[in-house]
């Protein structure tokens, strides 16, 4: 259900991209994870609330995913692509443990799977601050993706 799921959830953000901006896009996939972290510490009952849930994950991961990478393409250096996503991926893998810890000192800590779930809401929350400071715009400007950009120009002759 995933999988399939997530598919329709990569094309309602893509709507929402076009409508609002990628960025805000991502920052509202990520005040959905936040919302359904509370979900589950605070209301998650039944079966039938579980696979609902799972929908609404399946529609954000996909959504989340996929527009997570295209804005931090926009942000790349022409050129430059391999570089930066071989950073990404480092990032992405080698901060994988990172999730699990801190679920599993949760639960180790409290006994209660609910608090576990609920603690992981600090990722989000910190990537939700952290994006909010980012000026996408200047970022493109910067790595000349967009037209009407001499700023990277100059960068370039700097290091060549």
């Amino acid at each position: 259900m995933v999988q399939f799921v997530a598919f329709f959830g990569s094309l309602i953000f893509n709507f929402l991209a076009q409508t609002f901006g990628s960025k805000r896009a991502v920052m509202l996939s990520l005040l959905i994870w936040i919302g359904t972290l509370v979900y589950i510490y605070g209301w998650l009952q039944s079966v039938l609330q579980f696979f609902i849930l799972g929908a609404v994950i399946a529609l954000v991961l996909g959504g989340s995913q996929a527009l997570s990478r295209s804005l931090y393409s926009q942000m790349i250096p022409k050129g430059e692509e391999a570089e930066y996503f071989s950073l990404y991926e480092i990032s992405d893998k080698g901060s994988s443990w990172l999730g699990p810890l801190l679920f599993g000192l949760a639960f180790q800590f409290t006994g209660q799977y609910r608090v576990a779930i609920l603690s992981l809401a600090v990722f989000f929350i910190l990537g939700l601050a952290l994006l909010s400071l980012v000026d996408i715009r200047k970022a493109e400007v910067e790595a000349s993706n967009i037209k009407g950009s001499g700023a990277n120009h100059n960068h370039n002759r700097q290091r060549r």
